[in-house]
């Protein structure tokens, strides 16, 4: 147990300016990806039609997808709705179908219901509603909303408990998270919706976490540790709550792929945005947030108020130990 007590003597500032060019160049390549190929919206911001029905017993979610593929619906998304006889399937907009008529109502409808042989298997339809493109698109003006609010909430919080320097490496890397965590969404052209933003907004919290976690170290070390060089306490920082990062990142992965492998399709786009910024958050937390702060020049006065700075220096002239 003696090893893991040990604080390792990584210099990961070292490697500071090849991890910004790097993350550039990958940010740059995300934002491309989002310019290019965008964002594979699901029903909640493109809009489409919510079928709830209930069968008399439980119902396998597979046997409801392969009847809707049979029968017309392959990008149909099937879950459960309060427990396992009560499924709710969620169906994109189809080309030549007016979402707003009764007519189309009833359509559709009657096609889920035939697709998923209601009289022979005694299903009923609950309910059926249309999401029109105009709730998606305010939907997607909230989304960003959400982000921007996050964003300011977290920028303003990091200044209030350290200094402006902490604050902006620290939505620095948040920028960083959340374009690299879209970006790949884009590239592999995951279904992005509303359960997807979420995955999206618990990642940075997650990451701003990790970032306050060595922001706080950083912040005592430069205040006790008075005789050493910045850089050092920065490294010094980071190798004190490696062990702790290692810790928390593996378990919460493992969380994120129990739910990636057995907690179906209506959890997995945001499994895969929680994986992937996770994966990206343990790198800008080290990188990212550190570096930039280190361009920004941060100083031990920084953080210590000018009378106490001041005790300080008269300390230093006695020869008092600091």
């Amino acid at each position: 147990m003696r090893i893991f007590s040990r604080v390792p003597k990584i210099n990961f500032m070292a490697q500071r300016k090849v991890a910004l060019g790097l993350s550039i160049l990958l940010t740059l390549i995300a934002i491309g990806l989002l310019i290019g190929r965008g964002l594979n919206f699901g029903i909640d911001f493109k809009g489409g039609v919510l079928v709830e029905v209930v069968y008399p017993q439980t119902v396998q979610l597979d046997d409801v997808r392969g009847s809707l593929n049979k029968g017309g619906y392959p990008d149909a998304v099937v879950q459960y709705f309060g427990n396992t006889s009560d499924v709710l399937i969620r169906l994109l907009p189809q080309a030549g179908t007016d979402g707003a008529s009764k007519a189309a109502s009833a359509e559709i409808s009657t096609k889920v219901l035939q697709a998923l042989d209601a009289q022979k298997n005694h299903v009923q339809l609950r309910r059926i509603e249309f999401v029109g493109p105009e709730v998606g698109k305010e939907l997607s003006e909230d989304g960003f909303i959400a982000l921007g609010a996050a964003f300011l909430g977290i920028f303003l919080y990091v200044m209030f408990r350290f200094e402006w320097k902490f604050s902006a490496g620290s939505i620095a890397a948040l920028c960083h998270d959340a374009i690299m965590t879209v970006g790949f969404l884009s590239l592999i052209q995951e279904e992005f919706d509303l359960t997807t933003l979420a995955g999206v907004l618990a990642m940075l919290g997650y990451s701003n976490n990790e970032t306050i976690v060595i922001f706080d170290r950083v912040r005592e070390n430069l205040i006790n540790l008075r005789k050493q060089p910045v850089m050092d306490i920065i490294n010094l920082s980071i190798n004190q709550t490696l062990l702790r990062s290692i810790i928390t990142h593996f378990t919460v992965l493992m969380v994120l792929f129990c739910l990636f492998f057995f907690g179906g399709k209506s959890v997995h786009s945001f499994s895969v945005a929680m994986i992937v910024g996770v994966i990206v958050a343990t790198y800008s937390s080290i990188y990212i947030s550190s570096g930039v702060t280190v361009l920004l020049d941060i100083k031990r006065e920084d953080l210590i108020p000018p009378e106490d700075h001041t005790k300080a220096n008269s300390r230093d002239k006695d020869g008092a130990v600091v």
